[in-house]
């Protein structure tokens, strides 16, 4: 992919773009990230999550992280869209459809060349954004699409093989995308420690056991919906 040809990421939490795509990011200047679950609840309360994170509530934890977000992604020359859904801390997780379709204004909006989203692991977050990015995708002309593991959940053992067997079994085809973000050098490594360390908040949640996992080469899947017709199933190889 050439620097000018747009690039959407879509992350679940207001750092999950960033823990597992921050090098591809670093690589390509003026891309966007979507960040689904950036709303606060309709009502004021106190999390776990949050408290660990070092916020007294709900409303301050979520206006304090999109800050950090954007100071993140700045530093990676990303630009940031925030949709309005709550995660499942806040117990408001919004229907599979709502998420499609708002998923798919986006896409129409920015008209990516390429897309970038979860492959779905363990939290329930970001399974349901995983399901509603494909069903998205099966409604409009397909931008070239490729899925990130997601970190740090991508640690737990067989938890890849798992969602790749279901997306298997729900006619999907992925293969190892191995030139992702192969442009990736030292300064861009470094780019992506800065934007880390830029979500104060999560890492202090996260602990040293935590953050210990968020280092790690950052992995990719192209994934090819079989059932698609050719003319709307058709990939762009020389899109990267």
């Amino acid at each position: 992919m050439t620097l000018h040809e747009r690039l959407l990421v879509i992350s679940p939490h207001l750092d999950d773009a960033v823990l597992s795509c921050g090098l591809l990011l670093a690589t390509r200047p003026a891309a966007l990230v979507c960040t689904v679950f950036a709303g606060a609840p309709s009502n004021n309360m106190t999390t776990d999550w949050d408290q660990a994170s070092g916020f007294p509530d709900a409303f301050t934890a979520m206006s304090t992280r999109k800050t950090e977000d954007v100071h993140a992604l700045a530093l990676l020359g990303a630009h940031p869209i925030h949709l309005p859904f709550r995660d499942a801390q806040y117990h408001q997780s919004p229907p599979l459809d709502s998420l499609a379709a708002a998923l798919a204004q986006t896409v129409t909006k920015v008209d990516p060349v390429t897309v970038v989203i979860p492959l779905g692991l363990f939290h329930s977050d970001h399974k349901l954004v995983a399901d509603a990015c494909l069903a998205m995708l099966r409604g409009i002309p397909a931008p070239s699409m490729y899925v990130y593991e997601d970190v740090p959940y991508r640690r737990i053992p067989g938890v890849v093989q798992s969602r790749l067997g279901e997306l298997a079994r729900r006619g999907y085809a992925a293969t190892p995308e191995e030139n992702l973000g192969a442009q990736a050098d030292a300064r861009h490594r470094q780019m992506k420690q800065a934007a880390i360390g830029a979500y104060e908040s999560q890492l202090r949640a996260f602990g040293p056991d935590g953050r210990a996992g968020l280092v790690a080469p950052e992995r990719y899947w192209q994934l090819r919906d079989k059932g698609r017709t050719a003319g709307m199933g058709e990939w762009r190889s020389n899109a990267i």
